[in-house]
C-alpha cells in the first residue's frame, strides 16, 4: 500500500503522479491519493516560494478535498489528472472543465472559494509532515506499508520525466530500498529541469 500526499498545483508533483500510475503497472502497488498544501506548508514564512500573495493555491486543493470527501478515492484521481490533462499543459485547467471530465458535478468548483474544507487540508497535511517527520519537505510525500507492517516515508522523488514500464518499477525498488535504509536522510541529484508535462 502506497499513500500519496499531494499539493495539485506542483508541475513536479504531478510527474510523480503518472511516475505511480506507472509503478502500479509492474509492481504489485496499491495506491491512496490525500491532499496536503503548499499553503499551509508557508503560512508564516517570511517570503513566499511560491509567489502566492493571493493564496491562489488554496482554490485547487479545496476542490480537491471536496471530491475526496464527497465522491472518494478513484474519483480524486481522476480529477487530479484531468486538472493536468484537460488544459493548456502547462498550468491546471478550468476547475469545472477539469471536473466535468471527471465525471464529477462542476458545482465542486465553487468549493475552492470557501473555506468550508480548509480543516481537512490542514489534517491531511499534518499527517503527511508527520509522518515525513517534520516541515522541512514540500510536496509529494509518498508512505508506503510493507507487508510487515514498516512504513517507509519520503519525500519525492522529483522527476522532471516521467520514467514508463520497467524504469518506472526500477525507479520505485531503488527509491523504497534507499529510503527504507535505517539512517538515511537525503539524496539529492543533478539541479532540476523543467518539467516535461506534454
Amino acid at each position: 500500500m502506497a499513500d500519496f500526499w499531494f499539493d495539485p498545483s506542483c508541475p513536479y508533483t504531478w510527474l510523480t503522479f503518472q511516475w505511480l500510475l506507472e509503478v502500479r503497472e509492474v509492481r504489485p502497488v496499491e495506491l491512496r491519493w490525500h491532499v496536503m498544501s503548499l499553503s499551509v506548508l508557508n503560512e508564516g514564512r517570511d517570503d513566499d516560494p511560491e509567489g502566492d500573495p493571493e493564496g491562489y493555491l488554496w482554490v485547487p486543493v479545496r476542490v480537491c478535498a471536496a471530491v475526496r470527501r464527497e465522491h472518494g478515492q478513484e474519483a480524486l484521481a481522476r480529477f487530479y489528472t484531468a486538472l493536468w490533462t484537460t488544459g493548456t499543459g502547462d498550468w491546471m485547467g478550468d476547475l469545472r472543465g477539469a471536473l466535468a471530465a471527471a465525471g464529477l458535478p462542476v458545482e465542486l468548483a465553487e468549493a475552492g472559494l470557501r473555506p468550508d474544507h480548509d480543516d481537512e487540508v490542514r489534517a491531511s497535511h499534518a499527517e503527511a509532515m508527520t509522518l515525513i517527520g517534520g516541515d522541512h519537505v514540500g510536496t509529494p510525500i509518498v508512505a508506503v506499508t510493507r507487508d510487515g507492517g514498516e512504513r517507509v516515508v519520503f519525500f519525492g522523488p522529483v522527476v522532471s520525466r516521467v520514467p514508463t514500464g520497467e524504469r518506472a518499477g526500477r525507479l520505485w525498488d531503488g527509491t523504497l530500498l534507499v529510503a527504507g535504509t535505517p539512517g538515511f536522510h537525503e539524496l539529492k541529484g543533478r539541479p532540476h529541469e523543467e518539467p516535461r508535462l506534454a
